[in-house]
C-alpha cells in the first residue's frame, strides 16, 4: 500500500529541496543521522549529510548506522548514495513509506533499539499497521536497552498517540549480538500534545535484575545492592528477576521511578571484571539524581520524545533532569526538516524545560 499522505520529491527535482546537514554539529554522533532519516521519510524531504560522526573515535558509518540507513531506505524506497561502512557522507532521497512486515539484521552487536527508533515514526504515519523484527544488540553500551524502550519510551509515546507494542525474543549483548526484538507499530489516528511540567510526588520504584547464561548469584547481588541503594526513598520497590533468553552472556539492572506525572528509567550493564554491585550502583546513582532534580522525565527520554512531539500540531511542554548535547543537537536537526518551534531552557548538564510548537507532517507546508 502506498501512502498518499505526503508528496514525493525525487531525482533532479530533489535538488531544489535538498537539505544540507553537517554531521559535526553539536555532539556530532549517530543521532543526527537517525533523526534525519526518520524525518526525511516522514516528510519526503531529501538530505545530504557530510562529516558523519566526525566527533567519534571511529568516524563514519559503523555497521549499526549503515543498517539504519538501509532499513529506512527499504521502508520508503529511497535512493541512496554513500551507504557504505566508514562512509562519512550520505545522500538520501525518500519515496512514500510503505507499511508492512519487515525484518532487519545487524550482523554485529550494533544497537537494535536505535534502529527501531529510526523507522518507527515513518511507519506510524504510513496509514496501516507495520510489524518489525530486528536482530542485533538489545542490551549494549551507548544506547537505550530493550527494557528502557518497553518501560519508558513506549508508554510515553502512547501518551501522545503513537502505539508501539514491543516483545523481546532474546537478549543480545556485546560482543556477540544475536538478540531479537519485535515491534508492532499502529497507524497514527491522532496526536496529542504533552503538557507536563510538575512531576508530583514519587509513588513507585522498580528493580529489574537479570543475568543471562551466568551464575544466578550475579542477578541476586545486583538486586540486593539496588535495594540497599533505594532505601533512602522510603518506598518498597517492586522487584523482578526474570529468566531472559539470550544469545551469549550478559547481565543488566533496570531501575524505574514513577511520579504522579513523570517517570525516569535507568539501566546499567554488566561486563567482564565489573562487579555486580557496581552495576547496581551505576543505575542507582543515576536514578537518585533524577529524583533529586524534580523533573518530569529523564535526560534520555527528553531527547527521544522531542522528535515525535515536533510533529504534534500543538504546543507541548515538559521538564527534564538534564539538558544534554544530544537534546540540543536533536532540536537543531529537527528544525531543518519541519517548521517546529523548539525552545530549550536551562544550562547544559542542569535541569531544564522544553517547549515545542509542532506541525502537521502531512501538510504540504513542511516542504519548502
Amino acid at each position: 500500500m502506498t501512502s498518499p499522505r505526503h508528496p514525493t520529491i525525487l531525482g533532479s527535482e530533489a535538488q531544489k529541496h535538498l537539505i544540507q546537514l553537517d554531521g559535526s554539529l553539536g555532539e556530532g554522533g549517530g543521532q543526527i543521522l537517525r533523526t534525519a532519516l526518520a524525518l526525511s521519510a516522514v516528510t519526503s524531504r531529501p538530505f545530504e549529510l557530510a562529516n558523519i560522526r566526525s566527533r567519534r573515535p571511529k568516524p563514519g558509518l559503523r555497521p549499526q548506522h549503515l543498517e539504519a540507513v538501509k532499513a529506512c531506505a527499504r521502508i520508503c524506497g529511497a535512493r541512496i548514495a554513500g551507504a557504505a561502512e566508514n562512509s562519512t557522507s550520505l545522500r538520501f532521497e525518500p519515496g512514500p513509506t510503505q507499511p508492512g512486515r519487515y525484518r532487519f539484521e545487524i550482523q554485529t552487536a550494533g544497537a537494535a533499539c536505535l534502529l527501531l527508533q529510526s523507522v518507527y515514526l515513518p511507519l506510524a504515519f504510513a496509514g496501516a499497521e507495520s510489524r518489525v523484527e530486528i536482530r542485533g544488540g538489545t542490551h549494549v553500551p551507548w544506547s537505550p536497552c530493550y527494557h528502557f524502550l518497553e518501560r519508558q519510551w513506549a508508554p510515553w509515546l502512547a501518551r501522545i498517540g503513537i502505539e508501539v507494542r514491543l516483545k523481546l525474543k532474546r537478549a543480545g549483548f556485546y560482543p556477540q549480538g544475536g538478540g531479537e526484538m519485535q515491534a508492532a507499530i499502529e497507524p497514527v489516528a491522532g496526536l496529542r500534545a504533552l503538557r507536563c511540567t510538575d512531576p508530583g510526588a514519587l509513588r513507585d520504584l522498580g528493580i529489574l535484575s537479570a543475568a543471562c547464561n551466568l551464575p544466578e548469584h550475579i542477578a541476586e547481588r545486583q538486586r540486593k545492592r539496588a535495594l540497599e541503594r533505594l532505601e533512602e526513598f522510603g518506598l518498597q520497590p517492586r522487584v523482578e528477576m526474570p529468566s531472559v533468553p539470550a544469545q551469549g552472556k550478559g547481565s543488566f539492572v533496570v531501575l524505574t521511578a514513577e511520579r504522579e506525572q513523570g517517570a525516569g528509567c535507568y539501566a546499567a550493564l554488566g561486563a567482564i571484571g565489573k562487579p555486580a554491585e557496581k552495576v547496581a550502583d551505576e543505575a542507582a546513582r543515576a536514578l537518585a539524581a533524577f529524583v533529586a532534580a524534580g523533573a518530569v522525565m529523564d535526560e534520555y527520554l527528553a531527547d527521544q520524545i522531542l522528535l515525535p512531539l515536533s510533529l504534534v500540531p500543538a504546543e507541548s511542554e515538559y521538564t527534564t533532569c538534564c539538558v544534554t548535547d544530544h537534546l540540543t543537537t536533536n532540536a537543531e536537526v529537527i528544525r531543518r526538516f519541519v517548521p517546529a518551534a523548539i525552545r530549550i531552557e536551562g544550562d547544559a548538564g542542569k535541569p531544564g524545560r522544553v517547549i515545542v510548537s509542532g506541525c502537521d507532517p502531512r501538510s504540504s507546508n513542511t516542504v519548502s
